[in-house]
């Protein structure tokens, strides 16, 4: 939407003054994002972590999603990169190119939706650069986190016979996406609004990943899809893997969809946009992982164990039988 006949609309300057200027108080090092860098030194002791992500519309989000569920979710899968790190959030820099014909109200309910993250997660803005664009639509940002020195989990370390588990539930936002879409139709309202907000509003679990430090041998968040982003783990860390389907947590949303449709399975094993922490931890291990669960408010659940690289990556079913999936997870190319 363009600005109304008339209105005045904001250069670039007096944009940043008004939007992002006030998301950056509070951090010294932002120098009130006047200037042409921000400063940032970690503690002693610690180390930085450095996460980007890029949100294209029709791609990352859909064009008639509120403009604050953007921004958070933006906010939000960076953060979910930093808690499968292990990392404390501190702060981001964002790059904003608004498609032609974005109205002044959207921008600022944008900058609304970083606003009520950051009170949530405690980070702040410091800085970043906004430009307009054709089409369509494009947002990045860079998340900056600390770790304890040494401490930061990484996708390689995990070896055969560690148990492999998930936080959260799987699979709803790759139905919400297939909700928005005028999917799931015979679903009940409630359900399909849950699984919409999953998709809009993923949740990332800073204080879980923290916990996991010293503990998990291997991690990384969910965004691909469980079976793509399980295939990166055991290729950096040299393994196989078996993942048992029956183990796979669900949500009551879930539950119901797949209740209707047996075959969305393949959305639940396969779909992206989850933001959970897949992550493997020594058998000598396992029993500190209700603690962590416990402590952190946070569902875990084991789904499965690490194998030799000989063995591959397997699905199998309640059986034990294996089970193929014709989809394995997202990819851009």
């Amino acid at each position: 939407m363009a600005p109304p006949d008339g209105a005045e609309f904001p250069d670039e300057f007096e944009l940043i003054a008004e939007l992002f200027a006030p998301l950056a108080a509070g951090a010294p090092g932002a120098l009130a994002l006047e200037d042409d860098a921000a400063l940032y030194v970690a503690p002693s002791g610690h180390q930085t972590v450095l996460t980007v992500d890029a949100m294209v519309e029709g791609v990352h989000f859909l064009p008639d999603d509120p403009a604050e569920s953007v921004a958070r979710k933006l906010l939000r899968v960076n953060l979910s990169d930093l808690a499968a790190k292990g990392a404390t959030a501190k702060g981001y820099l964002l790059v904003t190119a608004w498609r032609d014909g974005t109205s002044l109200e959207w921008m600022r309910a944008f900058a609304a939706g970083l606003a009520a993250d950051q009170q949530i997660f405690g980070v702040v803005l410091w800085g970043g650069d906004t430009v307009r664009t054709p089409g369509p639509a494009t947002f990045s940002l860079t998340a900056i986190g600390e770790v304890h020195e040494g401490q930061m989990l990484r996708r390689g370390g995990a070896s055969a016979g560690d148990g492999l588990y998930v936080t959260g539930t799987l699979g709803d936002a790759a139905l919400g996406l297939m909700a928005l879409r005028g999917g799931l139709e015979g679903l009940g309202e409630a359900h399909r609004d849950y699984l919409a907000g999953r998709y809009r509003l993923p949740e990332p679990r800073l204080a879980t990943g923290a916990r996991l430090c010293g503990l998990a041998s291997a991690a990384l968040d969910i965004s691909d899809g469980l079976m793509a982003d399980l295939g990166h783990l055991c290729a950096i860390s040299s393994v196989g893997a078996r993942i048992a389907l029956d183990r796979l947590p669900l949500s009551e949303a879930g539950l119901a969809a797949l209740a209707l449709d047996k075959g969305l399975i393949e959305t639940i094993a396969g779909g992206g946009d989850d933001y959970e922490i897949l992550f493997a931890v020594p058998s000598d291990r396992e029993a500190d992982i209700a603690l962590v669960a416990a402590e952190t408010l946070t569902p875990i659940v084991r789904i499965g164990t690490v194998l030799a690289a000989t063995e591959g990556i397997n699905l199998v079913d309640d059986a034990g039988q294996p089970v193929a999936l014709k989809h394995l997870g997202y990819r851009h190319f």
